[in-house]
């Protein structure tokens, strides 16, 4: 492919089944991770839930995560806490969202509003420099975010995204597409003005996911502390900005185009990563990393579908690390480095 000699592709393969394969089980910590500092930081409209662990130091700068959604939370990023061993890790939930504030105000169901919410975790932890890494909705976000220039900006890594509404939908199309064509045939139905039962259209639904959305159980710690501290979709908010499902888009992203901010991105310092399963396309997303100036790293994780985290947590923290480990050496080059938190 022209313009991808800068890029890392984790592997080239041809075309594989849609059910997951079957894999060893990955050894997991028995319980989440606790946190090393918590706190609420204040931001337009209220107060978001804020955890850090680990410390930076060497020259090992923080990274901020961006759950998925709108409406998801932070407990998704279980496995890159792994980081952790030799960075912080800054995990917090968007306003609305896990245990954040839940004003229920769609006045704050702006993608510029969630972008300011990096900036105040930023200065309530006193980061002067930070990578950031946002998946799938969470991408939207920091795309925005960084399109800003912002100079505490390090690396900034694309996860799974959803950069505009339009490819999206086409993306999930296409997938859909490739299901077995008796479930396609219910997904249909399911659309109609007389849908069948709806544990029908849930199991049709479900066989979408399965293929396309997570392949692999949630661990069962991350089940218990979910359960534990009360984290669950925020599905007002979902509906309001996305819509009812996958398979069409009625909220406020249904027109969002993200595709100028591209341009603003210096592709020495970002990262495009996806599932070889994703909702969204290898193709699409390497069209994306090809409209950032300089030209944008690439990976693909083997097996993985949209939850890559979940999905193949060793490749897809890996992949995470040594581009985060580039960047620290970048930013090393630029500025000084003293990172950590405020006394």
């Amino acid at each position: 492919m022209a313009g991808l000699d800068r890029r890392a592709f984790l592997s080239l393969f041809g075309a594989a089944a849609l059910l997951p394969t079957v894999r060893p089980a990955v050894a997991r910590p028995a319980v989440f991770p606790p946190a090393d500092r918590e706190l609420m930081v204040p931001v337009k409209g209220g107060r978001i839930y804020v955890r850090t662990n680990g410390v930076s130091a060497n020259g090992r700068l923080p990274v901020l995560l961006l759950h998925g959604g709108p409406g998801g939370m932070h407990s998704t990023f279980h496995d890159p806490l792994e980081l952790a061993d030799e960075r912080m890790v800054v995990l917090y939930d968007q306003l609305d969202s896990g245990r954040s504030d839940h004003p229920d105000d769609p006045a704050n169901w702006t993608v510029p509003r969630f972008a300011d919410e990096i900036d105040a975790v930023a200065a309530a932890l006193g980061l002067a420099r930070f990578h950031v890494l946002g998946h799938s909705w969470g991408a939207t976000i920091a795309l925005e975010w960084a399109a800003r220039k912002p100079a505490t900006l390090a690396g900034l890594v694309l996860a799974s995204p959803f950069i505009s509404g339009k490819s999206w939908i086409a993306d999930v199309t296409a997938r859909r597409a490739a299901l077995p064509a008796d479930v396609q045939a219910v997904i249909d139905a399911c659309e109609a003005k007389a849908p069948p039962p709806p544990a029908t259209c849930d199991a049709a639904a479900g066989a979408f996911y399965a293929a396309f959305n997570r392949r692999e159980p949630l661990p069962a710690m991350r089940k218990a502390y979910e359960a534990a501290q009360n984290l669950k979709l925020n599905e007002r908010l979902y509906v309001a900005m996305n819509g009812a499902g996958e398979f069409t888009q009625t909220g406020t992203l249904k027109d969002y185009g993200g595709e100028p901010f591209l341009a603003r991105l210096d592709g020495a310092r970002t990262l495009f990563v996806i599932g070889q399963y994703d909702e969204t396309r290898i193709s699409t997303v390497a069209a994306f990393a090809e409209q950032v100036p300089g030209g944008a790293e690439f990976a693909v994780i083997p097996g993985a579908a949209h939850g890559i985290f979940n999905d193949r947590p060793e490749e897809s923290v890996a992949v995470v690390r040594g581009f985060l480990r580039r960047q620290d050496a970048l930013a090393q080059k630029d500025m000084p480095v003293a990172q950590g938190t405020k006394p």
